[in-house]
């Protein structure tokens, strides 16, 4: 523990992690905790499960006082990350008494502005912080602290123009601190027009590349799933196993056949309700199940030890995703195994993948394996989709039927930046005949709904219902 003392962390602090049974800090933590202490801007290099929430929850804790108002801003891409956040922060602040509140969609609001009246530390989402201050119900007057966790992310789901509408509204004289796992312009743009005169701290990879395998199999499409089920039954050495999809339906066709099968798993994606996305990652990491299909964003800011294996599913669209992926196994110092499925529909986002040379995917043999019947869930008429919130997506529509069910309504408008119409239109319902139409967007006509799905009980896209009212390209795009 006397690293950590050395490093300026409170008596009360070091007694928590010692509890939590940290042996020494990480390097993120070793390089910037004395800089947040001394109150130095800062942008660090660092991705998910690197220890930066202890980083810059230090100086957070220790800067602030009980019951004098908000003085920390912690901002976040997703609600999983919120939780994470602030749940690790509580953990430790425990011995100081501060009040840590989180803040983000697909829950009610009113909680929250209860929680924020007395609140000294506030972690949260861009939409929904700029929901509260629209209200009045969030006071930033007082900040010392700002903190952009995984900025990248934020970027990537276009946050930004609402992130420097939150960052105007704090005081000059703050601290300031990004975290990203990547650099691009985006972060430079922010970092030279938001920050003062920030020290740059670059880590080596959490991850341990020499134990870190990456494999493909090429396989054809009516038989991808198949192989899954072959390799997850016959691979002894799976611990905790994260199948990654690009979409909401197939992360629910998936892990519903997976179950059908007698295969523990459970799905986690942007259409769940809060409740929803806690049970299924509880159920994960306590390792009462041991397999977690899930979407890119779902996953996003998820730190789970003991992850053994990763699959893709899907092929992501870009090397970036496929390392934020991939880089929850092999963690200190174990072993990991990152398995692509690839068929014909993968081959460009393959291309892209392997664009970064560092990256070393070897083929394997296609193993002889059985077929199993992939069965798409057909139903009722689904249910109408819920409003949307500013920064999450409406309900989606109800799953199967004849006829999807209609997606949520219309995003939060308000703003210079039209309130991110992406806020708005759900998902129509898909498995049906005809996909339901999506709901509608705020702001800008770029962001409207998706249109359902449809093709008699298939999960791909295949024609469904245009886009909602100001879906413009958008919306109307993803309805096919």
């Amino acid at each position: 523990m006397e690293r950590f003392r050395k490093l300026g962390l409170s008596e009360h602090i070091v007694k928590v992690v010692h509890e939590m049974g940290y042996i020494e800090p990480t390097e993120i933590q070793a390089k910037t905790i004395p800089m947040v202490l001394a109150g130095r801007d800062i942008i660090g290099a660092s991705a998910t499960g690197s220890g930066k929430t202890l980083a810059f929850g230090a100086g957070i804790i220790q800067s602030s006082t009980k019951g004098a108002g908000v003085q920390a801003l912690v901002l976040t891409p997703t609600r999983e990350l919120a939780e994470q956040v602030t749940q690790a922060l509580r953990g430790f602040a425990k011995h100081y008494g501060l009040v840590i509140q989180d803040i983000y969609g697909g829950v009610s609001i009113n909680p929250q502005i209860d929680g924020l009246r007395r609140a000294d530390v506030v972690v949260g989402t861009p939409g929904r912080i700029l929901d509260h201050l629209e209200r009045g119900t969030l006071d930033l007057s007082r900040i010392q602290i700002l903190v952009l966790d995984e900025a990248d992310r934020m970027a990537d789901m276009g946050f930004l123009p609402d992130v420097e509408r939150i960052i105007r509204k704090c005081p000059q004289g703050r601290q300031t601190m990004l975290f990203s796992a990547t650099m691009s312009p985006d972060i430079e743009h922010i970092s030279g027009k938001h920050m003062r005169d920030p020290a740059y701290v670059a880590v080596e990879q959490y991850i341990d590349a020499s134990k870190l395998k990456h494999y493909l199999y090429d396989v054809p499409t009516n038989m991808k799933f198949s192989l899954l089920v072959h390799l997850l039954k016959t691979d002894k050495a799976l611990g905790l196993v994260m199948v990654f999809c690009n979409t909401r339906t197939t992360v629910d066709t998936i892990a519903t056949n997976l179950e059908r099968l007698g295969i523990n798993a459970t799905a986690i994606h942007g259409g769940f309700s809060q409740n929803q996305r806690t049970k299924a990652i509880s159920m994960f990491t306590d390792k009462h199940i041991r397999i977690l299909v899930c979407t890119d964003v779902a996953a996003r800011g998820l730190d789970i030890p003991n992850i053994s294996h990763i699959y893709n599913y899907d092929m992501p669209k870009s090397s970036i995703d496929y390392i934020h992926r991939v880089g929850r196994t092999a963690r200190a110092g174990k072993e990991g195994l990152a398995i692509s499925l690839v068929c014909e529909r993968d081959y460009p986002n393959l291309k892209e993948v392997e664009k970064d040379r560092s990256l070393k995917i070897v083929e394997k043999h296609l193993p002889e394996f059985p077929r199993m019947p992939l069965i798409f869930e057909r139903g009722r008429r689904g249910g109408r989709g819920e409003r949307g919130g500013r920064d999450d997506r409406g309900g989606r529509g109800g799953f199967g039927g004849r006829t999807g069910g209609s997606g949520g309504g219309q995003g939060r408008s308000g703003g210079g930046f039209g309130g991110r119409g992406h806020g708005g239109g759900g998902y129509g319902g898909h498995g049906g005949r005809s996909g339901g139409s999506g709901g509608s967007g705020g702001g800008r006509p770029r962001y409207g709904g998706r249109g359902g799905s449809s093709g008699r009980g298939s999960h791909e896209s295949h024609g469904g219902s245009e886009g909602g009212t100001g879906g413009g390209h958008y919306g109307a795009e993803y309805g096919k």
